[in-house]
């Protein structure tokens, strides 16, 4: 049976990964009614599935972006402010390669890389002897030669519940695991179907935005009467791999190595005993739910890594793999690695009420993206101002008092709990944590442990505030914590997870 609300919103925001949480928590906080639904997970995509990295995109600069990589260059900062407890600073060690990019053209390039922007809280570049460095321990002997420079880490998955949680706290219905299957113009307003079936139920509202990702062409056919508002938005799916080992010996900062082919390869200290490495960009046209890593994604990835580190890496040491799609504008670039990164923000009111498609976007611009699809959108809807470069998200409200600070504080607050154990849980929740400690004096007061770290309390508060609903929203997204046990206990851990969300009430 469909059931209809009259009730109506001013935005609907299909697509529940960086873009659409940032445009539905910024919205929110201008005071619209704002409705943001996903068909699956919130993040559960794209958003996280990158490299973990708040950048300004060092090799886009060789693009001429110079834009875009200002642009992102100036967010570092403001993310910085916002989430101290998932974004924090990160040194890049770029090793010089005779034969590739010559000495001279990288240090301009990481002169222009200082200087775009105002750095207020990250250190400049400078020239390293790697003969004489210990980042230059774990790299093969033949490497004299390089620079460090400094950009950020990014938790990806949680960035987007902070994301959503700021929505969801100013006031908007926040939907995910509700799939968007029909779109019609009702007047001057948009009829929005949402689930199907028993399920099925229909909201108007004023604008609906597009921010689909991999998806917002097939969001844009959803429309009644035409295959669009407007034009289809043409974009373009490449896939990005990464590969997860044990910590490289030594390899305690970041590194960017160039490969042959011209494109860069990211190697990142990764939840404390791992590094990160990747990514891949190939050209995709399957389901983007069903991307995976292959074998020659991994061969690509390790092929470069052994060129750099002095220890060989192998297929058997590949403990974890993940695969996503970038949904890019496509400018007709015959190379997918010199496709633009950059965003573009497609307004169609042909057919009566504004829909807004979103395309492309790095997770680094997000917040940029969602002010500029909003400035669109102020001659249709009623607004307050912009509000978000200077607050706090979730979890970021310590004060203007540096994170390390406020984490020693919660130390001596919470001396009855290892600190190995709070800095897990402050590095996901941030000053949120008390709400998931309570009145806890001892890790064991959090429940059962279920394996690599994870408690059953912290599940119940993830079901409760965070809209996990399933294993793997809580093990790969919102934890890591089925990385930290072995892969042949994976299963076990997701069962037992499974086991306590059924048993879990919502509230």
């Amino acid at each position: 049976m469909t059931t209809t609300t009259t009730d109506m919103f001013d935005i609907v925001v299909v697509g529940g990964g960086i873009n659409g949480a940032g445009i539905a928590a910024d919205a929110a906080g201008r005071g619209l009614k704002v409705l943001l639904a996903d068909a699956s997970d919130l993040g559960g995509a794209t958003s996280s599935a990158s490299s973990k990295l708040i950048h300004g995109g060092l090799r886009y600069l060789e693009q001429y972006e110079f834009r875009l990589v200002r642009e992102a260059l100036g967010e570092r900062e403001v993310l910085l402010k916002a989430a101290p407890h998932i974004v924090w600073p990160l040194e890049f060690v770029l090793p010089h390669v005779p034969g590739m990019r010559p000495r001279p053209v990288l240090r301009a390039g990481l002169f222009l890389y200082d200087h775009l922007s105002q750095r207020r809280s990250l250190g400049g570049s400078r020239a390293l002897d790697l003969t004489a460095s210990s980042a230059g321990r774990p790299l093969n002997q033949d490497l004299h030669h390089g620079f460090t420079y400094w950009d950020c880490w990014v938790d990806d998955a949680r960035l987007v519940i902070a994301n959503a949680i700021a929505a969801r706290e100013r006031g908007a219905t926040v939907l995910p695991r509700t799939a968007v299957t029909g779109l019609a113009v009702a007047g001057d307003a948009w009829r929005v179907t949402l689930g199907s079936g028993a399920d099925k139920r229909v909201v108007p509202a004023r604008v609906v935005v597009n921010a689909a990702g991999p998806w917002v062409d097939q969001v844009a056919g959803l429309v009644e009467g035409s295959a669009s508002n407007g034009s289809l938005p043409a974009i373009r799916l490449v896939k990005g791999s990464h590969i997860v080992v044990p910590r490289i010996p030594g390899a305690d900062t970041a590194y960017i190595f160039q490969n042959t082919d011209g494109r860069v390869v990211f190697a990142l200290p990764y939840e404390g005993a791992f590094t990160l490495i990747g990514t891949t960009d190939r050209p995709y046209d399957g389901d983007p739910r069903a991307v995976s890593s292959d074998a020659s994604d991994d061969a690509y990835l390790l092929d470069v890594a052994n060129r750099y580190f002095s220890i060989p890496l192998a297929a058997g040491d590949i403990i974890w793999r993940f695969s996503g799609v970038r949904p890019l504008d496509d400018d007709g670039s015959a190379n997918p690695s010199k496709v633009s990164r950059d965003y573009r923000l497609q307004l169609d009111t042909g057919a009566g009420p504004p829909l807004l498609h979103v395309i492309g976007g790095k997770i680094t611009t997000y917040r940029r993206l969602a002010e500029a699809a909003l400035d669109l959108l102020k001659p249709h809807l009623g607004m307050g101002p912009a509000w978000t470069g200077h607050a706090p998200l979730p979890g970021g409200e310590i004060g203007a008092q540096p994170y390390d600070q406020w984490f020693e504080d919660l130390v001596r607050r919470r001396r009855g709990i290892a600190r190995d154990d709070l800095h897990r849980l402050a590095r996901r929740y941030g000053s949120r944590i008390d709400q998931l400690l309570g009145d806890a004096r001892s890790v064991s007061d959090l429940g059962a442990d279920l394996g690599g770290g994870l408690r059953a309390r912290e599940v119940a508060y993830l079901k409760v505030n965070e809209w996990a609903s399933t294993a793997s929203d809580v093990v790969w997204r919102r934890t890591k914590a089925a990385l930290h046990v072995p892969a042949a206990d994976r299963q076990r851990l997701e069962s037992a997870v499974a086991a306590m969300l059924d048993n879990t009430p919502t509230s």
